[in-house]
């Protein structure tokens, strides 16, 4: 009897873990959710065992997805991959981790965007609105042009941003390189300065359509942004900001207006010294007749050439109907106003006589 029951017993425990064993196989399903510990981390492959028949391979065919992963993670760490085919012809299931690792990104991108810390990410690619990057935990987002605080930004270079806005239903994230100030800190610093007030700023990005700059508060050693439009950089058309201005150098310039919606002090160059239009407009007075060469035809009307770097305009609605001009032309008009705003002296033809239908 006791032979018998000495001989039963492995045999018994053997079945109960055959049978406790082929429960725990796990079945899966294209599209299943499956949670389980990574095998193998290395460049050339990733498993995870998910309690299946065969570990997984972890598929990532962009190579920002598998830097991600190998610096992430480590063996023996718990990981849910999605499956993307439960058997591949070497009996294996193919899973990714791109999903996981999006959802642990969000997490991280939320964290910061409150925090407002500052966090690296290199420059995948460049466009006319801004810069595509990829931070080191593998999100990515873009950088617009108008957030930007450096003029030399180039693809594989590695920036500090801020997360501006998260939008996760449109998997939208943008970044910035400005001073991140909350609607309360920004009134708070507008307090302190009023427009007319001249500040010293230093120019922290050159743009086509003007300067970006910032400069300090004395009384609370505040950072304020500002942006100078080229239209404000002087009284005369300027054509190419970056020949006249570098990053970093220090400019005066004078408060003109706190917008609220950028959260930066709108600035001006040109109102730091007098009109000169205000003396030149007293040298057309209305009536006074101008003999001047034709600049350019628009649809606006015809510009000429009045010397001095001042423009004459005839309106389009001025123009007799049967007649027509050309470049280069020289005509004689009469001024009818000074838009001392546009800078323009607007002319009205001198005529023979008037012809019907003219106003």
């Amino acid at each position: 009897m006791a032979t018998h029951t000495t001989a039963s017993k492995p045999h018994s425990a053997m079945a109960q873990l055959l049978a406790s064993h082929q429960n725990k196989v796990v079945s899966l399903k294209k599209g299943d959710l499956v949670k389980g510990k990574l095998t193998k981390l290395s460049s050339s492959e990733i498993t995870v065992d998910l309690g299946a028949k065969t570990e997984a391979i972890v598929l990532e065919k962009e190579k920002h997805i598998l830097n991600t992963i190998l610096s992430s993670f480590k063996v023996g760490d718990t990981v849910e991959v999605n499956v993307l085919n439960p058997e591949s012809d070497y009996g294996q299931p193919i899973v990714s981790l791109r999903r996981y690792l999006g959802d642990i990104s969000w997490k991280q991108l939320d964290v910061l965007q409150k925090s407002k810390e500052a966090i690296t990410a290199t420059v995948q690619e460049t466009t006319k609105a801004g810069f595509v990057l990829v931070t080191d935990f593998g999100a990515s987002g873009f950088l617009p042009m108008s957030q930007t605080s450096q003029g030399d930004i180039a693809v594989g270079q590695p920036i500090k941003v801020t997360v501006l806005e998260l939008i996760r239903k449109d998997n939208k994230v943008i970044f910035s390189q400005k001073i991140s100030l909350s609607e309360e800190s920004f009134a708070a610093i507008t307090k302190q300065l009023k427009v007319g007030d001249k500040v010293s700023a230093t120019i922290t990005n050159v743009s086509a359509f003007g300067l970006f700059v910032t400069f300090t508060l004395s009384k609370t050693n505040d950072t304020v942004e500002g942006f100078i439009h080229i239209s404000e950089i002087a009284w005369e058309k300027v054509a190419d900001l970056s020949s006249m201005f570098t990053i970093g150098q220090t400019i005066e310039a004078v408060v003109t207006r706190f917008d609220s919606e950028t959260r930066r002090v709108n600035l001006s160059v040109k109102r730091l010294t007098a009109d000169p239009f205000e003396e030149i407009a007293a040298k057309y007075p209305v009536d006074s007749k101008i003999t001047a060469e034709i600049t350019n035809l628009s649809d606006v009307g015809v510009s000429l050439d009045l010397g001095n770097g001042v423009e004459g305009l005839i309106r389009k609605e001025k123009i007799p109907p049967t007649t027509t001009y050309t470049v280069g032309q020289e005509i004689t008009a009469s001024v009818s106003e000074v838009d001392k705003k546009r800078h323009k002296i607007i002319l009205v033809p001198v005529l023979r006589e008037k012809p019907i239908g003219y106003r």
